[in-house]
């Protein structure tokens, strides 16, 4: 059973919405564009805010799906329940369909961050919007907020599995996000709003 849940877990957060999207929808690769990345953000600046809402509510639902599965599979420990939380981040970041070249695992880990506490969730969720609207930069709130994800799992009380899972989310996210950071610094990252070809 734990094999089978680890594999699901994988086999769930390695879905391509984004890529599949753009495939089916213009017949290109989404990352050959923009950002380069299969995630929300670049499928907003190549097909509009309205297909970025749907592939990142899709990606939050596959990393919380991962951990709502294995809960009504009768899994209770929340050692394992982190574990497989974090191998669904990680079928996003690294999925065997585009040879291990995936997203960055944002929305993907604030699914799984829901699970864990729904509160810590939203209020990661609420940093994220705000750093991002005053910054205008997505990948700043994106890493902004992730990391604030563990401090606010202590304040709330969290187990420590779950403070340890989104300790190691966060600093994922900001090692996906090193070519954002150096464009960040450049003054060359893309804002909200833009659009590319």
């Amino acid at each position: 059973m734990s094999v089978f849940l680890v594999l699901l877990a994988y086999i769930l957060g390695s879905m391509p919405m984004g890529y599949l999207v753009v495939k089916l929808m213009r017949g290109e690769d989404i990352r050959k564009y923009g950002s380069g990345n299969i995630g929300a953000t670049n499928v907003g600046r190549v097909m509009g805010r309205k297909w970025a809402v749907i592939v990142g509510f899709f990606d939050i639902s596959k990393g919380a799906l991962a951990i709502l599965i294995a809960r009504c599979l009768g899994v209770t420990s929340p050692d394992f329940l982190a574990f497989i939380g974090v191998i669904a981040v990680l079928g996003h970041n690294f999925p065997v369909w585009l040879k291990f070249k995936g997203g960055k695992g944002v929305a993907t880990s604030f699914g799984v961050v829901f699970m864990f506490h729904p509160l810590a969730s939203i209020l990661g969720g609420i940093i994220w919007y705000c750093v991002m609207r005053l910054s205008r930069y997505v990948s700043l709130g994106s890493m902004v907020s992730l990391s604030s994800v563990p401090f606010l799992l202590i304040l709330l009380g969290s187990n420590r599995a779950y403070i340890v899972a989104s300790t190691f989310l966060a600093v994922l996210t900001i090692l996906r996000h090193r070519a954002n950071i150096k464009r960040l610094l450049m003054g060359t990252e893309h804002k909200v709003g833009e659009r590319v070809a």
